[in-house]
């Protein structure tokens, strides 16, 4: 059974499952392999216009399997030291928000269940985030010793402040669902059989807009929140403004809007 499944539930959207459900989705090392190189297949694949994240099962994700059952990180050398494969395993995982927050396509993460540990991570490195209304946030990561990894510690307080961040960040304790939603770290709470079909919506109505716009919004929004002042922010802006306006598909937008049909996309 392949641990990460890969569908395309709508033209345009590319569907990645965490597919692992009797353990909860626990990463092995095999998987952040496989989801690595499912984001990196996305980078040039300007057919794709959306990416969801879910988990299969009862469960989003429960962290990395700590059971035993993980195998070996194959990037790993035999002959390293314990401190130097530490470091190598930590710095490939630390790739995965980069690659996330790097691609063009907006990631919808769609938390169905228990996200703990690095599942608590990928639904915060998502540019959105839905859950159903039985979902949890878990900051599990204690159990390897400290409370944040995989840059965490800077997403988290931009999300739902530094006080809400250093209670999650630092106590472990577990968030709701309806308390996700009332602090940010949720766009929405839904019921369970709604959750996809809510992500979906959601996809579709990214999709109505111009493609390397909506590629260069994602950019500017996570860009902007590390510049020091208005006037970058309102420059970088500008200069997407400027190449996305540029395309055919911000001309064929606008025919749209006119003749009230949804528009038709080229990538050009």
């Amino acid at each position: 059974m392949s641990e990460l499944l890969i569908d395309e539930p709508l033209e345009g959207v590319r569907r990645i499952t965490l597919n692992r459900p009797d353990r909860f989705n626990a990463f092995t090392f095999g998987m952040y392999s496989d989801f690595i190189a499912a984001l990196e297949s996305l980078r040039h694949d300007t057919r794709i216009r959306v990416v969801i994240l879910t988990g299969a099962g009862r469960g989003f994700c429960s962290g990395h399997d700590m059971s035993g059952e993980a195998g070996t990180a194959r990037w790993i050398e035999a002959e390293l030291g314990a401190m130097q494969a530490k470091t190598a395993l930590m710095s490939e995982l630390a790739r995965i928000p980069l690659l996330m927050r790097n691609l063009g396509q907006p990631i919808i993460c769609a938390v169905n269940g228990a996200a703990a540990g690095i599942g608590l991570s990928l639904a915060v490195a998502c540019d959105l985030c839905l859950a159903s209304t039985s979902a949890k946030f878990v900051n599990a990561i204690h159990n390897a010793a400290t409370g944040a990894e995989l840059g965490l510690s800077w997403m988290l307080p931009r999300i739902v402040g530094t006080q809400r961040a250093a209670e999650i960040l630092l106590t472990a304790l577990p968030v709701s669902a309806a308390e996700a939603e009332r602090i940010g770290l949720v766009l929405r709470a839904v019921p369970e059989e709604q959750l996809m079909p809510e992500t979906l919506r959601l996809a579709e109505a990214i999709m109505c807009n111009v493609p390397l716009g909506v590629a260069m919004t994602k950019r500017s929004l996570w860009i902007n929140q590390g510049v020091g002042s208005l006037e970058a922010a309102a420059e970088i802006e500008q200069r997407a403004v400027l190449v996305a306006q540029a395309t055919e598909d911000a001309v064929e937008k606008r025919k749209a809007l006119l003749d009230k049909r949804r528009p038709r996309f080229r990538n050009r």
